[in-house]
């Protein structure tokens, strides 16, 4: 498993990605269709390296999530609002007035601010009021902050238990769900497919949850150190290491997501506990939501590239399907009660045999009902769970071809325990055999139209792959050329410059030595004066003619 580094949120009706410095809001609109907006977040900490320094990242970064989740959830929902309350009122001219362009970012300050204040007062001050109701028993003043911490943990589990009975909350919670499913199946080196997002695990260890769940452990351990007399000192010393605690909940929760091991997953074991009440299972429709806001600021094939840089070539597509293949493995591993339940071997007969029987009652009925009537003015339906439409359609194409009106309203009256819909089937284990027996034909279509879109996607994936790494190659064939060209032509530039400099300058001397000397013989005084030169330096060579001579013989005698 590997960290991809995107993150997210369940914001109404849909979800938020972030990427970096680019966050995407997918949201399905009540047309059910899926409306998606990029949008850039205000990196400070790009601008004041500081803030990416240990502890204090952590209490910018929840800070900025905080913002942009809120930014985010009020977007989502004003796509739900009623088109007369988004009328602007008075009010809200007079704030354009005042704050013009600046409105929004000052109502979103306020409610951050008004959400800063109600969790101070729901999970500091009254924990602290409840425990100091203790006074009169405990004496000591560690056993005291410590049943605050407690406190402070009922409290948030009573919150999150009330709140998960909600409506609106639970459809929250479901894309929950799929966020979490979407970053997992990409850190499992799985395509993101539905399929395989379906499959994939909902709980996740960066999750919002379990950092909440580490901040209040923080908490408890470090408010056992405050030890003062002053009830508002002791609040106020409270509210001060809010920022402490959320820059060491930050830095554990890192911790976590970069290792895999025994430790790691046992110290994340009661955040999961917790993804228990904030997660549920989301349908498919939330999971391509999930993937909309995924690859709208995310490309996760580059990723699985890189997943799989050290495994050969040849090897990388059979590791993408032992991914999938264990994904799906861990999905048809989970027992999900609510709609399950264990059948003997003897039951499962008794329900199959029953089932064969309304089989064949229906079987029976519709022989009786096409009697002298040709299905080939039967309207096709295809709908395998209620075989009445059939008979009524028949009637309105009779009905069509001539018949009288009292053949037209022929509709079969049909026991209603016949019928078993397919939701009360799927109840228990056993019945799924039963299901199978009769949906077979419809199985087997759609196994075949499942095997033919995974083949075509794969074909589109390895086609996709093999034109990157074409294109990749060609980049890279076409610099190497381009190199190998500068580095000739400035050799060639070179050479060039080189010989043209010599050239130049030993045809100037000459010219300059031949002007000269043109020069020279072309005045009368000089010429003379050259004459009288060359006669005096011939008498002297003659005068030092013998000497050489008698010199070199001398030589030659000591020589011998």
């Amino acid at each position: 498993m590997k960290m991809s580094g995107i993150g997210g949120q369940a914001v109404i009706e849909g979800i938020l990605m972030r990427n970096r410095e680019k966050y995407a809001i997918a949201v399905r609109k009540p047309d059910q269709e899926i409306e998606v907006t990029v949008k850039k977040a205000k990196m400070l900490d790009e601008k004041y390296k500081w803030m990416k320094l240990p502890f204090i990242r952590g209490i910018y970064n929840f800070l900025e999530s905080l913002i942009i989740g809120m930014s985010a959830i009020t977007y989502s929902g004003s796509l739900y609002d009623d088109p007369e309350e988004q009328k602007s009122t008075k009010l809200d001219s007079i704030g354009k007035t005042i704050f013009k362009d600046k409105l929004e970012a000052i109502l979103m300050a306020v409610t951050v601010i008004f959400s800063i204040i109600i969790a101070v007062v729901l999970f500091m001050v009254i924990p602290y009021a409840v425990s100091r109701l203790l006074t009169n028993i405990v004496s000591s003043q560690t056993l005291l902050n410590f049943i605050e911490g407690m406190v402070r943990l009922v409290i948030f589990f009573l919150y999150l238990f009330i709140i998960s009975n909600f409506e609106e909350i639970k459809r929250n919670y479901m894309y929950h769900g799929a966020e979490h499913k979407c970053i997992n199946c990409i850190e499992n080196g799985a395509p993101l497919t539905v399929e395989n997002v379906m499959n994939s695990s909902r709980f996740h260890k960066r999750c919002g949850t379990s950092f909440i769940f580490i901040v209040m452990m923080i908490s408890i351990i470090l408010f056992i150190f405050i030890k003062v007399d002053n009830t508002a000192l002791q609040i106020g010393i409270r509210f001060l290491m809010i920022p402490v605690i959320a820059g060491i909940s930050y830095e554990i929760l890192r911790f976590f997501g970069k290792h895999d091991n025994k430790m790691v997953r046992m110290l994340v074991a009661p955040g999961f506990l917790l993804q228990r009440m904030t997660t549920k299972e989301p349908d498919e429709s939330m999971a391509e939501v999930a993937i909309k806001a995924v690859e709208a600021v995310y490309d996760w094939r580059v990723f699985l590239e890189e997943y799989y840089e050290d495994v050969p070539l040849n090897q990388v597509e059979e590791e993408i399907k032992k991914s999938e293949r264990a994904l799906a493995l861990s999905a048809s591993g989970k027992k999900r009660r609510h709609n399950t339940r264990k059948v003997s071997a003897k039951e499962a007969a008794d329900l199959t045999a029953e089932l064969e029987k309304k089989v064949e009652v229906v079987k029976k009925k519709e022989e009786d009902a096409l009697a002298g009537f040709e299905l080939e003015d039967a309207p096709i339906i295809e709908d395998q769970h209620s075989e009445r439409k059939i008979y009524e359609n028949l009637g309105e194409s009779k009905a069509k071809a001539g018949q009288d009106e009292e053949k037209s309203e022929f509709v079969i009256d049909i026991p209603d325990d016949v019928f078993t819909p397919a939701s009360q089937v799927r109840n228990d284990a056993g019945d799924k055999a039963i299901e199978d027996f009769l949906n077979h034909q419809n199985l087997r279509e759609r196994a075949k139209k499942a095997v033919a879109g995974r083949l075509e996607e794969e074909r589109r994936y390895d086609e996709q792959k093999k034109r990157r790494l074409e294109e990749k190659k060609r980049r890279e064939d076409k610099k190497r050329r381009d190199d190998r060209k500068r580095v000739d032509d400035k050799r060639r530039d070179s050479k060039r410059s080189g010989g043209k400099m010599r050239s130049d300058k030993s045809s100037g001397d000459k010219k300059i030595k031949a002007d000269s000397n043109k020069s020279n013989s072309n005045r009368p005084l000089d010429r003379d004066k050259n004459s009288a030169k060359k006669a005096a330096s011939n008498m002297s060579k003659k005068r030092r003619k013998p000497n050489t001579s008698q010199n070199g013989s001398k030589e030659r005698g000591s020589d011998n």
